[in-house]
């Protein structure tokens, strides 16, 4: 066997030696102008033969596959002007990529040996070090060939934008990241992600990459829109160096119908991060050199992408300003929560960036846009907590003017103020609108109280009580003991005026009592017993009816404040007994947001009372007792390991998409066309396409109920379900001719 050996080892010398001499001679071979259409065959010849060789020798030895690529680079750039045209481009620049991810995946492969074995090997890692610096090669090869034919390069495009994407998805935050040691990462990232960078700076000119990049017909796997993010960023961080003209097209998107379809800039990053709930809150991993420390922790995704956007922003053109605006209003409107939240930092941060005019401006749009909303669009919330930031930002000549202009004794006005915080405004205005909110909210309730039908007067009334709470919350000082007496004494009326069995008719009255609830745990040492003890009983009342999320939330919130309260010894047995009760119903809740909720708020509950022979008869089972007693002592249950999270965080991201996204697509809109992106360059017609994008949805919710049934026991329902779905899709394939 060893001689067998010896006799391939010496036939692979050789045979390294003599392409070796074969390069070296042709490249010392020069063509002069008068033999150059002859020679242009033979040339093409050459560099197309030993791009085969390449093929071939790609897992042999990495020496030999270099100095072949080298040869491919070199005698390609020197006769370019000769055989550009006859090139195979495509070829060449799927070695490239193929090679740049080959030698990646073996860097990964190695570290992930490394950091499982927890020793450094010399052998390994010599070989990490040899495969970086193949790895760098590639890189560094693939700019330089871009650099000089990149407008032969259009139908690589889609090759070169996977080839990003499939890098990104190798680093944190993605879920499909190695699990290395931090100095491997940071030196993979040093050597292949800043290679690469200056490749995009070719790129950002070039307008068939950018329309694959921005294609709205762009179909990504769920793994991949991670790093369809971070390349966005990479281009905002590069654009402002661009010409006007080069920012216009990544920023306005297409405008003509003969126009490939694409998106502006904005809205491709806000659509692909629609699809990284999970990645947003964790780390980013960045290259740095060794020299220099890192001071703070790495931050999370949503914090990075929040910085460079807003960096990006200050950088705008003044043209595109407008789009800018719209943007950011369309999105906040948008049933998608995450996005909202970023439009809203990027909206804030261009109130303090711009003007003072600029910033009073804004804040009077989207006051007169919550005042026209109905007040049961839930996106006048998102309005409202937008609006309660910038009111923050305003100077105080211009908060003058805005009381002025919405002034909180006029009762319209109330829907305004239940979203603002008095802390925004300077001491005299804050003592003035605590004033006029006081005198309104509480002849509101007055006028309800007198009113023989006080239900009419109900939504008014939870206006009232908002404003009331937001003026509480943030202003309670202003309003001396005897106003803080008289709500308190006008607050219990209403609760005595509102009953429980109404609730069914009268959907809104569960907000009031959430709102009364909240309004009277402010007040909680100023409540008589007798109030209390009413309080308790209807909240067991409402407990019965198995109310919506927030009414229980409402109700913990109120418990959790309860410690505080003196109950005198007369009160004490009745006061205690209802109190057990309503804590028992809460801990034995199935639903783990409530049951997280009343454990915190038991735990506040326990370590501020004096009554603690009360504790035994909140914790009715075993069961109970024993979560109580782990969450006090904050012992952990279940112990995850690194797959098993990230597998549970794929799970969760899978669930997030469905609720956000939904089988619309995208949130609230019809399905895009979609058009699979691949390193093959799949493409379909437009009516292929379609129907791709409609197989793909229902292959994702089927992942998803794959991802349910390994974590939660299934439903009865479930399977009957699955047969009518199975039936359906007997009938479309039958339909199929």
């Amino acid at each position: 066997m060893h001689l067998f050996s010896d006799l391939l080892q010496s036939l692979f010398k050789e045979a390294y030696a003599l392409q070796k001499q074969l390069m070296e001679m042709l490249e010392r071979v020069s063509v002069n102008s008068y033999a150059a259409e002859d020679s242009t065959p033979i040339i093409l010849s050459v560099i197309h033969s030993v791009l085969e060789i390449c093929s071939i020798i790609s897992s042999i030895d990495c020496a030999l596959l270099a100095n072949t690529w080298k040869f491919i680079i070199k005698q390609s750039l020197r006769h370019k002007s000769l055989i550009k045209d006859s090139l195979k481009h495509s070829e060449i620049f799927h070695g490239l990529c193929k090679n740049i991810l080959f030698s990646f995946e073996s860097c990964l492969q190695l570290a992930e040996q490394m950091a499982q074995s927890g020793t450094q090997e010399s052998t390994n890692c010599r070989l990490f070090q040899r495969t970086i610096r193949l790895c760098r090669f590639f890189a560094n090869s693939l700019i330089h060939y871009t650099k000089e034919f990149l407008p032969f390069l259009v139908d690589s495009c889609s090759q070169l934008h996977q080839t990003y994407l499939q890098i990104y998805s190798k680093f944190p935050p993605s879920l499909q990241a190695s699990v290395i040691s931090e100095t491997h990462l940071n030196e993979i990232a040093m050597e292949l992600l800043m290679a690469l960078d200056p490749l995009l700076l070719h790129l950002l000119s070039f307008r068939p990459f950018l329309e694959v990049v921005l294609s709205k017909t762009s179909d990504l796997s769920p793994e991949l829109w991670l790093p369809q993010c971070r390349l966005l960023i990479s281009v905002m961080d590069k654009l402002p160096s661009e010409p006007q003209d080069v920012q216009a097209l990544w920023n306005v998107g297409s405008q003509f119908p003969e126009e490939i379809p694409r998106m502006p800039l904005f809205i491709a990053l806000f659509h692909s991060l629609q699809h990284c709930s999970c990645e947003l809150f964790l780390p980013v991993i960045f290259p740095r050199s060794t020299a220099t420390g890192q001071v703070e922790g790495p931050p999370t995704f949503y914090h990075y992408v929040c910085t460079r956007l807003c960096a990006f922003i200050t950088y705008l053109s003044a043209s595109h300003f407008h789009l800018l605006e719209c943007f950011l209003l369309e999105t906040i409107l948008a049933p998608n929560m995450i996005t909202a939240l970023l439009a809203m930092d990027a909206w804030c941060f261009l109130a303090r960036y711009g003007t003072a005019d600029l910033c009073a401006h804004h804040t009077c749009i989207i006051a007169y846009m919550i005042k026209a909303c109905p007040a049961d669009c839930y996106q006048v919330v998102l309005l409202g907590v937008l609006l309660k930031r910038l009111l923050f930002l305003m100077s105080a000549d211009h908060q003058a003017k805005f009381i002025q202009k919405f002034p909180p004794q006029n009762p319209e006005n109330l829907l305004l103020w239940q979203y603002l915080s008095l802390q925004a405004l300077e001491p005299l205005l804050k003592q003035q609108v605590a004033h006029e909110i006081f005198m309104v909210g509480h002849a509101q309730c007055q006028k309800c109280l007198t009113n023989e039908n006080s239900l009419e007067e109900l939504p008014q009334v939870n206006t009232a009580l908002s404003a009331l709470l937001s003026m509480c919350q943030t202003a309670i000082e202003t309003l001396e003991t005897g106003q803080q007496m008289v709500l308190v004494g006008a607050i219990g009326q209403l609760l005595m005026v509102f009953h429980v069995t109404q609730v069914s008719s009268v959907p809104c009255l569960w907000q009031a009592f959430c709102l009364i609830f909240q309004l009277l745990q402010l007040f909680i040492q100023m409540l008589e017993p007798q109030l209390l003890i009413q309080i308790f009983a209807i909240q067991i009342a409402l407990i019965q009816l198995n109310p919506p999320d927030h009414v229980f939330i409402a109700i913990l919130d109120f418990l959790s404040s309860v410690g505080k309260f003196f109950i005198p010894p007369d009160f004490q047995v009745q006061v205690l007994s209802k109190l057990s009760c309503v804590f028992a119903a809460l801990l034995e809740c199935n639903n783990w947001l409530i049951q997280q909720n009343a454990m915190e708020a038991f735990t506040q509950f326990a370590e501020e009372t004096n009554h603690e022979d009360i504790f035994p008869q909140c914790l009715h089972s075993e069961e109970i007792k024993n979560k109580v007693v782990g969450f006090l002592s904050k012992t952990h249950h279940v112990e995850e390991t690194a797959e098993e999270r990230v597998e549970r965080r794929k799970m969760e991201n899978a669930v997030l998409r469905c609720h956000f996204l939904g089988p619309m697509g995208t949130a609230g809109q019809p399905p895009a066309v979609d058009v699979e992106v691949s390193l093959k360059g799949t493409c379909y017609s437009p009516r292929e396409a379609q129907y791709n994008s409609a197989v793909n949805t229902i292959e994702e919710a089927l992942e998803t109920v794959k991802l349910l049934l390994q974590r939660i026991p299934p439903p009865t329902w479930l399977s009957k379900k699955l047969e009518m779905l199975q039936m359906e899709l007997n009938s479309l394939k039958s339909s199929i001719h």
